[in-house]
């Protein structure tokens, strides 16, 4: 069975990070040189972009939380492939940014939808790390079954890269549509918690 670490250090360093990434992107709003409404107006898109990051951030943080309630240790593997996704988390206050200083053009919306694509493989891959370490039959293994929601996630993700050349509105969509299949943290891990 390996090495058995408790998760404290884990939960800490992810949550220390995660909220290191949110400062990070609320940094990137830039005040405005105007003192009128007007001057607002130019920052509606990086202000949605923001929102968008932020969600996805919250989104990423409750389900990790989550997920980490549902274990009792994690070895080398598991913290590797933790840091798996806090690599591709953290690379989400640049493609916020530029996403947003550029009014959500092609390029930066498909590199945007590149970035969320990786960090839920990644997060895929911890949950699979995870159920791997404590056994298909652990409360997390029984809670997350063969996780269609994970799966539905990538596929949305390779659309909307897609299709932000056609249409990067239509791609923003889509990221919404898997925030929002997101918002509500997975409540197969919590009934499974309470039985």
């Amino acid at each position: 069975m390996g090495i058995q670490m408790g998760k404290g250090r884990l939960e800490a360093f992810s949550d220390g990070v995660i909220a290191i990434i949110i400062t990070i992107m609320v940094l990137e709003l830039k005040v405005p040189h105007g003192d009128d409404l007007a001057a607002l107006v130019p920052l509606i898109p990086v202000f949605l972009s923001y929102v968008l990051s932020f969600v996805f951030i919250g989104v990423y943080w409750n389900n990790h939380h989550h997920l980490l309630q549902a274990i009792r240790y994690v070895n080398g593997r598991i913290l590797w492939a933790n840091l798996h996704l806090l690599f591709w988390l953290s690379l989400i206050p640049f493609v916020t940014a530029w996403m947003g200083e550029n009014h959500l053009a092609a390029v930066p919306v498909a590199l945007y939808g590149t970035v969320l694509l990786f960090a839920a493989i990644a997060y895929f891959i911890l949950t699979r790390t995870l159920i791997s370490h404590h056994g298909e039959d652990s409360t997390l293994g029984i809670a997350l079954g063969e996780d269609l929601k994970g799966k539905i996630s990538i596929v949305f993700y390779v659309l909307a890269i897609l299709l932000a050349f056609v249409n990067s509105w239509i791609a923003c969509a889509i990221y919404v549509l898997v925030a929002a299949m997101w918002f509500i943290p997975d409540r197969r891990i919590e009934k499974t918690l309470t039985q």
